[in-house]
């Protein structure tokens, strides 16, 4: 049987939650905090990254149609590469921003972006 939280349907409002409280999780850490958006330019995939001059970056993500699990993974590893996080910083990191992302992870809105 499979868990409602980790198959229900990411919503526009579960991104952009989670792109507030991961920004505010990632300063904390003193890492640089990409911009989100959705979807990536580039069709056919699920998240793209983009560098900017000014040293911070953008993370397009598909959310529509997509468990939220998996755009709130997308999510944390675009904070990996944006920052070019290796092992173990990258493994801490990405345990820390999981555990911030508990609550709304447990309290997922169902239903299509």
């Amino acid at each position: 049987m499979s868990d409602p939280a980790t198959t229900a349907a990411a919503s526009t409002a579960d991104f952009a939650a989670a792109a507030r409280l991961l920004s505010l999780e990632v300063r904390r850490h003193r890492l640089v905090a990409p911009s989100y958006r959705s979807p990536p330019r580039l069709v056919g995939v699920d998240r793209t990254l983009r560098r900017r001059p000014d040293g911070g970056a953008v993370v397009a993500i598909r959310v529509r149609g997509r468990p939220v699990t998996a755009v709130l993974g997308d999510m944390i590893e675009g904070v990996v590469v944006a920052n070019q996080l290796v092992p173990p910083h990258s493994d801490r990191v990405r345990t820390e921003l999981w555990r911030a992302l508990d609550h709304l992870h447990d309290t997922a809105h169902v239903g299509a972006a």
